[in-house]
């Protein structure tokens, strides 16, 4: 599955998390499963633990990750001594 069509399983809800990023309008955030990832749980334990979860649901999380830290800049802070 390519990634646009991933990324269709991601949507936004203002009336579930405050309009944070969920998967297919569910209440599960792509922070979440991110986190269960994160700490180590396999996607394996993921689908078991929520049994209308899909692995392209995962994959999909991976890849909204990682297009909005492709998008991320970090600009030094250039500050002036007054020496």
């Amino acid at each position: 599955m390519d990634e646009l069509k991933l990324l269709e399983r991601i949507t936004v809800n203002p009336n579930i998390f405050g309009g944070k990023p969920i998967i297919r309008g569910r209440r599960l955030a792509v922070e979440h499963v991110l986190g269960m990832l994160a700490a180590g749980d396999t996607p394996e334990f993921l689908l078991q633990g929520y049994p209308w979860l899909e692995k392209e649901d995962i994959q999909a999380c991976l890849v909204y990750a990682r297009r909005m830290v492709g998008h991320e800049r970090i600009e030094p802070l250039k500050i002036d001594s007054a020496a």
